[in-house]
């Protein structure tokens, strides 16, 4: 990197945090200011200004303010109080929005509900936050009522479902807050509030198996939108695309916030369709777009679009762009500038790309370490534990090298952003902890995340750790899979992990399996058919006559990976999912697949 080069690296950087620092500070400096206070102020301010728009509905700013204070009379009618759960369960649209907005003002906490979820998954996501009602949209009572049973086997109490739209006989929640005023609540309305009370439950497989409910509390909902509107300079004349889920904190916070804080708009699909998003992006005039590395992915390997150079995009931001997409992308598209970042829900860790070094998710200058610190350290693969030198303490990987990339936690008033909130389950909050990390006493939040950093500060990702992979999107959890195909007739034991794929973005589901009469191909299929989404679906199936194992019983999935799913290298029968039917995978199929090998234990991608 040469003088001028660096020079304009810092310049971006510097004047991007400060802006950043800027705006979350005064969050900081007005503790009893929520973002339902907040919305009060944007809906006086904005007023008729469009805030939500979508083919369903658009809500302006008083509308959207409007709305919230209906649903937060109704809420507090149905006994909803301070700390109190609701669960919600709809599609993306702007009604999502003044739903939580309203739980929030009568002093809830929403639980937002992934909406592929079924059966066991998804009640076990209701199960960990104990709501005491749920609002479910017509379009997924069927999904919602497949965890009825599952719900009362685990001895939970029938949980009250309000519905949104016509469903039978259930009652109707967009009917029901009719009969409650919208304007301002009145002081004994009100539920005080601090920016340290929670505000939403948003769930994140993280490393470890079955779905988490991560803590987010008012300072960090409205921190996050403070903090990605200043790093990509928003004002009220951008309209932003959001085709992302509204349950994950990009779509639902960081994309939705970077228009509302600053009086934009969030022009809201109900989901991302690759022949349909040049249409909305132009149609609506957009001048922003929130993505994550699959979507570019997808689009740059679709048929051209009369209108995906007609557009009056200024930037784009997201996660998870990889490198060969990066510059194909961008030129295709005619995008002028894209702000690649990382961070996680629940996490505390955030890096930020301004200067767009193709690959990085960030940069941290060295000058910056003091306010954010993050540090990448040396991974046991066997143990998927920090490696620890004889002095006890964590190893710093050199420039370079691949470990796992951690943040402090600090309790300082002045850097709240370096709390870590932890989930709803105390024991899933604690795995997340490294103690003793550098010094004694000092504790760090463990991303599960394989980094590098070069020596001019810049991060690469590398791979997740554990039990989770990326897969269209979503985080696949290996551990709820592997039940699920664990209890198909013939399956003694199974294994699942992802695999990388050409020209896929995120990783392809595997499962090894051991398997015994009556195993049949056919009912595995269907019932992995029946009880997993989409991207949850392994692709590729591996006959095995043993699974690997430690000493202590647990499995190894290192071999696996590493061999993945070539008939060349694998003994063992080897099938891939065609057409919902899982067919050989023999050598001639296998070459018109495209491979991404990874890397040799030890080397560096």
């Amino acid at each position: 990197m040469g003088f001028g080069a660096r020079v304009r690296s810092e310049f971006a950087y510097l004047s991007g945090a400060l802006r950043a620092l800027r705006r979350t500070g005064k969050i900081r400096r007005a503790p009893n200011r929520t973002w339902p206070d907040a919305v009060e102020d944007l809906a006086r301010r904005y007023g008729d200004r469009p805030a939500l728009i979508s083919e369903r509905e658009t809500l302006s700013y008083r509308d959207y303010d409007q709305r919230a204070n209906r649903y937060a009379r109704f809420f507090r009618a149905q006994g909803i109080g301070k700390g109190d759960c609701v669960a919600l369960m709809m599609p993306n649209r702007p009604e999502y929005l003044a739903v939580w907005l309203g739980v929030a003002r009568a002093g809830g906490v929403t639980a937002l509900l992934n909406t592929h979820q079924r059966g066991a998954a998804l009640a076990h996501s209701v199960a960990i936050v104990a709501p005491k009602l749920a609002i479910v949209d017509a379009a997924l009572i069927d999904a919602w009522d497949s965890a009825a049973e599952p719900l009362a086997e685990q001895g939970a109490p029938p949980l009250p479902a309000f519905v949104h739209g016509e469903a039978g006989e259930r009652p109707r929640v967009d009917r029901l807050i009719e009969a409650f005023p919208d304007g301002p609540l009145a002081p004994a309305e009100r539920t005080p509030l601090t920016i340290e009370d929670r505000c939403l439950y948003i769930y994140t497989s993280g490393t470890t198996g079955l779905p988490k409910a991560a803590n987010i509390n008012h300072y960090r909902v409205q921190a996050i939108m403070a903090a990605f509107a200043a790093a990509t300079n928003a004002t009220e004349s951008d309209r932003i695309y959001v085709c992302l889920p509204l349950y994950h904190s990009a779509g639902g916070v960081l994309a939705v916030g970077i228009a509302l804080t600053t009086g934009g708009s969030a022009v809201i699909a109900e989901r991302f369709s690759a022949s349909r998003f040049w249409d909305d992006v132009v149609d609506y005039d957009c001048t922003m777009v929130q993505y994550i590395g699959e979507l570019c992915r997808y689009l740059l390997n679709s048929p051209p679009h009369p209108k995906e150079r007609a557009h009056g995009l200024r930037i784009i931001d997201g996660n998870g762009l990889r490198p060969d997409v990066w510059r194909p992308f961008q030129r295709r598209f005619a995008i002028p500038r894209i702000l690649e970042w990382y961070a996680a829900t629940e996490g505390n860790a955030l890096l930020l790309n301004f200067d767009e070094t193709v690959g990085a998710v960030g940069r941290l200058p060295w000058w910056a370490k003091f306010r954010f610190p993050l540090e990448v350290v040396r991974f046991d693969e066997a143990t998927e534990q920090p490696v620890r030198g004889p002095d006890g303490r964590c190893i710093k990987c050199a420039p370079g090298e691949v470990g796992e990339l951690v943040s402090q936690i600090l309790d300082d008033p002045k850097k709240p952003a370096q709390r870590f909130e932890g989930y709803a389950d105390r024991a899933a909050t604690s795995k997340k902890i490294v103690t003793d990390a550098f010094r004694p006493g000092d504790r760090w939040f463990r991303t599960g995340d394989l980094m590098r950093r070069d020596r001019h500060g810049y991060f690469f990702f590398v791979d997740r750790i554990g039990d989770t992979f990326r897969r269209r999107g979503e985080n696949v959890s290996t551990v709820e899979v592997a039940a699920l195909l664990g209890a198909v007739p013939g399956v003694t034991a199974a294994c699942v992990y992802g695999v990388e794929m050409a020209g896929e973005e995120g990783k392809a589901g595997m499962a090894a399996l051991v398997v015994a009469p009556p195993f049949s191909l056919e009912d595995f299929a269907r019932a992995v058919e029946a009880g997993l989404p989409d991207y949850a679906r392994p692709v590729f199936v591996r006959l095995c006559p043993a699974l690997p194992e430690t000493g202590t019983h647990k499995l190894t999935k290192l071999a696996l990976v590493h061999e993945g799913f070539d008939p060349a290298v694998v003994g063992d029968p080897l099938f891939m999912r065609v057409d919902g039917a899982y067919v050989p995978l023999d050598a001639a199929r296998f070459s018109t697949l495209g491979v991404r090998h990874p890397p040799a234990r030890g080397e560096t991608p």
